[in-house]
């Protein structure tokens, strides 16, 4: 990957607070949009969710999700070239008791401040989603498949 493609990988890794959760519900495709915050690392994302919504039951009943990040559509004529990154992610839920939980919900409340009230409630649940594999476009004719460790290290990028 050329350094000005890592530029907007690492731009949109370190910007993106709102993205595309894509589930498996009954064997098909389900889709939902999710707040998430990055491990400072670049190793992990992590959400925030009621298991009362569908996204975490399908989350429960197959661990296997992906992640769409995408730069906001500024209106360009060619909408194609706007950068993009896929992230299928292996989900793993995060026990009140482990020992990284108050560690994650800090990092999680420093970006989402508003969400204190849902650590209340009994059913929300902090998720980590840790990629296994990528595919970021930075343009037209600019795709990349992306390694979880070439995340961690474009992350570092400034």
């Amino acid at each position: 990957m050329d350094a000005e493609s890592e530029k907007i990988l690492a731009r949109l890794l370190k910007t993106t607070r709102v993205a595309a959760l894509g589930t498996l519900h009954d064997g098909a495709p389900f889709v939902s949009m999710t707040s998430l915050a990055r491990a400072d690392d670049g190793s992990a994302f992590y959400v925030h969710v009621s298991r009362l919504a569908q996204h975490t039951r399908d989350m429960d009943a197959d661990p296997r999700v992906s992640l769409m990040f995408a730069e906001a559509d500024d209106g360009r004529v060619d909408p194609q070239t706007l950068a993009r990154l896929s992230i299928q992610c292996r989900a793993e839920k995060i026990e009140r008791a482990d020992e990284s939980y108050a560690a994650i919900q800090k990092l999680y409340l420093s970006q989402f401040p508003a969400s204190e009230q849902l650590f209340s409630f009994g059913d929300f649940n902090l998720w980590k989603l840790i990629p296994e594999k990528a595919r970021f476009v930075a343009g037209f004719a600019r795709a990349f498949n992306i390694t979880p460790a070439e995340l961690r290290r474009v992350v570092k990028i400034k």
